[in-house]
């Protein structure tokens, strides 16, 4: 298992130190022009390698990925008879649920699983999770070595899934065992490209003079980042809109944090500022200025509705998502 211990602290405000690693896949019928089975694997949020069911091959996808699975061809058969039976199981699946739901169309079945693993305790907990059309499906309990219905169209996949014990008894052991040894090898391997630190550019965002300031960072690493206004130098919540950290298509992020300024006196904005601060303390402050808001959207910005949104390509084919309530979106 993995071992280790590690937390950063910066004012308010402390950062768990948490690694992930996780298969996402995507299988698909009906869908025109794109692979029936995809699958990524990610470490933390840095996109290790990728296969499909045209290329039939693992591909890596960063340098040192590459020189790894090199070096440790077990790991690479692994990942190689993971990504291609894969492929032959989930295209079962589908066709179990097509029959389940006498429905032909488009189909999309999702998995997201893998390992987490906590530097502060050092516990490791692994998770499988399957979406199908957009909605969470099922899932396993890795204590009682079950499988849970998410909903209950999915209660005959359950009993399906339950009554194969052998099967569920060895994705417990990939969950916590296989998982985890590729984290440690893979965290050897990339350390210095996954210890990297990148400081963001940010703006000050308005679509009208009405409304909400947005203070908008883009091109930071990684993603354990805090933003925040201040008012006389003390953090504030009210009139303040978190939206969530969504990946740049060169493994860098983007935030922004909107700040209702309906009520802010002319003379008192230069008592605001807005924060960003990296896991190591790094800090990157903004006052809020009317003179350096920027009232039109940049060429890569669309403004809709008062929105910043921008083009996002985290693994462009798997879409995991957690919004109210639902992991698979």
């Amino acid at each position: 298992r993995c071992t280790g211990h590690f937390l950063l602290c910066g004012g308010q405000h402390c950062y768990a130190m948490k690694h992930s690693l996780q298969y996402l896949v995507t299988a698909s019928s009906g869908v025109p022009n794109i692979p029936e089975y995809m699958g990524a694997m990610m470490l933390d949020d840095i996109q290790l390698g990728s296969c499909d069911s045209i290329n039939k091959t693992v591909e890596p996808k960063q340098d040192w990925v590459k020189k790894m699975l090199e070096n440790e061809t077990e790991l690479l058969e692994i990942l190689t008879q993971e990504c291609f039976q894969g492929w032959k199981n989930f295209g079962k699946c589908i066709s179990s649920l097509k029959e389940q739901f006498q429905s032909e169309g488009v189909h999309i079945l999702q998995k997201r699983e893998g390992c987490e693993w906590d530097e502060k305790t050092g516990e490791v907990t692994g998770f499988s999770q399957y979406g199908y059309n957009g909605e969470d499906f099922v899932e396993i309990d890795l204590n009682r070595l079950t499988w849970i219905a998410l909903k209950p169209e999915a209660a005959i996949t359950k009993q399906r899934w339950d009554a194969d014990s052998g099967r569920t008894k060895n994705k417990k052991n990939f969950l916590t065992n296989i998982y985890p040894e590729w984290m440690k090898k893979s965290l050897s391997y990339g350390n210095s490209s996954l210890q990297r630190t990148v400081l963001p550019s940010v703006s000050l965002l308005q679509k009208t003079p009405s409304s909400p300031v947005s203070c908008y960072a883009t091109g930071f690493y990684p993603k354990r980042v805090m933003m925040f206004w201040r008012k006389d130098g003390e953090e504030i919540h009210e009139g303040v809109d978190h939206r969530e950290i969504l990946p740049n298509d060169d493994e860098t992020f983007q935030m922004n944090v909107d700040l209702n300024v309906s009520s802010v006196k002319p003379e008192d904005w230069r008592r605001y500022d807005c924060v960003f601060q990296l896991s190591n303390s790094e800090q990157v402050i903004t006052k809020l200025d009317k003179t350096v808001i920027r009232t039109n959207c940049a060429k890569t910005i669309l403004c809709n509705d008062g929105v910043v949104v921008l083009s996002v390509a985290a693994v462009g084919f798997v879409v995991y998502k957690k919004k109210k309530g639902k992991r698979f979106k």
